[in-house]
């Protein structure tokens, strides 16, 4: 009995001496086994957080390019805002021309209509005089001129208007009575022989007798057919405006005559403004009448 008590005895030192270091071993198998894990998970935590730096990275990037694309963007809608602007200015001055064009060809085409209207008329209450050969019309760049040979209206070597004249201008004179926008001028016009000595008195030069004439006519449509005074103009030419040759009796009785010229206002507007500008006027005398003055010249 004795001898178990003391093996007992002997065998409690040994188990006190294995259990710290059981435990010591346990204890850095534990640590080994936390650092492994703990390592890991520092490898992992580690791992993600240069994932979100790299992210973080490429989101900053794309931000940068979505704010430079954002500014281009811009800039191309700025662009296209001030062409859009350009265009409709442009859009609205070519408009306002159209506009302009179609009223200025309206206007154009109504003129005309009227032109031709009082072209349709002259013909019309001059058919026999035209049919005759005494009485030329013709029309041509917006003008109407009517050439009336001098027998239909004067004697030869006068300047008062015979009472056929007075019913051919009658008729004519109803017509451009009613005329609009458009200056009369009536030139007259001689051949190149001289006044006989029996008119030299009144008429020293064939100047004297085509104005007389130009004015006679001038005032006679005025104050017997009602064409308004400040449309017409008398102006004579002598013998230097020849539409024929002075060389036959034909020709001759062709450059004796009254030219009666339908001239737009603008245009005759024009030529005074050249005239009264020009140092040397051309050769002609020109007169303008006054209503109301006085009764027909030379008889």
């Amino acid at each position: 009995m004795s001898d178990s008590f003391y093996g007992q005895q002997q065998q409690q030192p040994k188990r006190s001496a294995v259990v710290p270091w059981l435990i010591t071993v346990l204890v850095v198998l534990l640590a080994g086994v936390l650092g492994w894990f703990g390592q890991g998970a520092y490898r992992a935590l580690q791992t993600r957080a240069e994932a979100a730096d790299a992210e973080a990275l490429m989101a900053h990037e794309r931000a940068k390019a979505a704010e430079q694309a954002q500014k281009e963007l811009e800039a191309k809608l700025e662009a296209i805002d001030s062409e859009k602007s350009q265009l409709s200015t442009q859009l609205n001055q070519l408009s306002t021309e159209r506009d302009q064009l179609s009223q200025v060809v309206q206007e154009k085409d109504a003129e005309l209509a009227r032109l031709k209207a009082t072209y349709q008329d002259l013909e019309e209450k001059m058919k026999s005089e035209i049919a005759d050969g005494e009485i030329r019309l013709s029309q041509a760049g917006g003008r109407i001129q009517v050439d009336l040979v001098d027998k239909i209206l004067f004697d030869s070597g006068e300047a008062s208007i015979t009472e056929r004249g007075a019913g051919v201008l009658t008729r004519l004179g109803a017509v451009l009575a009613g005329v609009e926008g458009r200056s009369i001028q009536v030139s007259g016009h001689t051949d190149d022989s001289p006044p006989s000595q029996r008119l030299a008195a009144t008429f020293p030069t064939n100047w004297e007798l085509s104005v007389a004439r130009a004015v006679n006519v001038v005032r006679f449509l005025q104050e017997k057919a009602n064409v308004p005074a400040r449309r017409l103009v008398a102006s004579g030419y002598g013998e230097t405006h020849p539409v024929a040759t002075n060389a036959t009796p034909k020709g001759r009785a062709r450059n004796r005559r009254i030219e009666i010229l339908l001239i737009p206002e603008l245009a005759q507007a024009k030529a005074a403004e050249l005239t009264s500008a020009s140092a040397k006027p051309e050769p002609g005398a020109t007169v303008q009448p006054a209503k109301g003055t006085g009764k027909p010249g030379p008889r």
